[in-house]
């Protein structure tokens, strides 16, 4: 495949486009979980004003009245040209693909298909919580395979965690995070092949949520884990939710490759109602008319992601942060500060700051605190500053 990095639009950078108390008047959860003295760098929502093109399609759906329930593959087909241009993969087909109402959602139906209650689902920690909340609720196991010291995955451990998965005859999957959330990492052509050889040699079956796809940063190159050799029977989540701050507009798509397709088809129909008709609307016209916008985005965040590092070295230099290639999330090892298993506690406290705990996401997670950098560099500043005062 042919992958064209992303290039400067030109159009300014929605991070710094809202002051904070324009941002204290939202009524999401990032805004209403602390009081408003705490800066919330935690939960994935962007502190950026959307695309005009969503914008503008949500309005004119509104003004329409057209709030029924979504119809056709307007969706499908936006995200595959947009697949193409990207990432350079001409492999998602519109007629493998089905509406599903998110991601987390779209995963568990997934799984339903090809693993039975009490099978085991292998999952790379440290790791996005819901992945351990939901297999667990929908009764399977979740089987560790940690990633290693450089935060990739270890195929040696990935094949005795598939190894045991599989043992005395029973199905078992591979949840994918890619690219990987909370680290950022970007997983490679060689290392997904690995991956499918592994999948194919044990019988595992492989379900990839890529929600952060769009966001790869820097010229990285996004690999779609059904787009090399050996995946045919993988099976894939896709949304435009996180690259353009959608997750309050529920939509997205799950997609199969080719020696999945059967499976696909056995997804009950009534999956397919819950996703909302303006939120496909809304990441339709993301994918499709979003672009020069997700540009600007991704030039603030690689400009953020440098920012943090410098106030990082400057102010709390026994952090160890290694910048990700891909996603606006920060992975903190703040174990040499002697601040206990839960750093994020301590900095919410001492320094109201508010971050996710790295405790929810499993092996490495202890002594970890995950920072969200899609904000202004203004607050990002403020927060790392009273984060240090917190240590006085």
């Amino acid at each position: 495949m042919t992958r064209i990095p992303h290039e400067s639009s030109g159009e300014p950078n929605p991070l710094q486009a809202l002051p904070l108390d324009r941002l204290r008047q939202r009524t999401s959860m990032k805004w209403r979980t602390y009081p408003e003295d705490v800066l919330p760098l935690w939960v994935a929502e962007m502190d950026v004003p959307l695309a005009e093109p969503v914008v503008r399609a949500v309005t004119d759906a509104l003004h329409l009245g057209d709030t029924g329930y979504p119809a056709g593959t307007a969706y499908a087909e936006a995200l595959a040209a947009f697949a193409g241009k990207r990432w350079g993969w001409e492999g998602l087909a519109v007629e493998r693909t089905a509406i599903v109402p998110d991601v987390m959602l779209g995963v568990v139906e997934m799984l339903k298909l090809v693993t039975g209650p009490g099978d085991t689902v292998v999952v790379n920690p440290p790791v996005y919580p819901p992945f351990y909340m939901f297999v667990e609720h929908m009764d399977r196991r979740v089987a560790e395979a940690p990633l290693g010291a450089d935060g990739r995955i270890d195929p040696d451990v990935l094949e005795s965690s598939f190894r045991q998965a599989v043992a005395g005859g029973r199905r078992a999957a591979y949840l994918l995070c890619n690219p990987h959330n909370p680290t950022g990492t970007v997983h490679t052509e060689e290392e997904l092949s690995a991956v499918a050889r592994l999948a194919e040699r044990y019988g595992v079956r492989v379900v990839a949520d890529e929600i952060h796809a769009p966001l790869v940063l820097g010229g990285a190159g996004f690999v779609p884990y059904l787009s090399v050799p050996g995946a045919e029977r993988g099976l894939s989540l896709m949304s435009a939710s996180k690259g353009w701050n959608l997750p309050g507009l529920k939509a997205a798509l799950a997609v199969a490759g080719p020696g999945a397709a059967a499976d696909l088809d056995r997804m009950p129909e009534e999956v397919g109602h819950g996703p909302s008709h303006v939120a496909v609307i809304a990441h339709t016209a993301a994918l499709r008319d979003g672009v020069t916008w997700l540009d600007a985005l991704l030039t603030g965040l690689d400009d953020n992601r440098r920012l943090l590092a410098d106030l990082l070295a400057e102010h709390l230099p026994a952090i160890r942060f290694r910048p990700g290639d891909a996603t606006y999330l920060a992975w903190l090892d703040c174990r040499a500060l002697g601040l206990g298993d839960d750093p994020a506690d301590v900095f919410l406290h001492r320094g109201r700051v508010a971050l996710s705990s790295g405790l929810p996401f499993g092996t490495g997670g202890t002594g970890h605190a995950r920072l969200n950098l899609a904000a202004s560099q203004e607050v990002l500043t403020e927060a790392v500053r009273r984060m240090a005062t917190a240590l006085r």
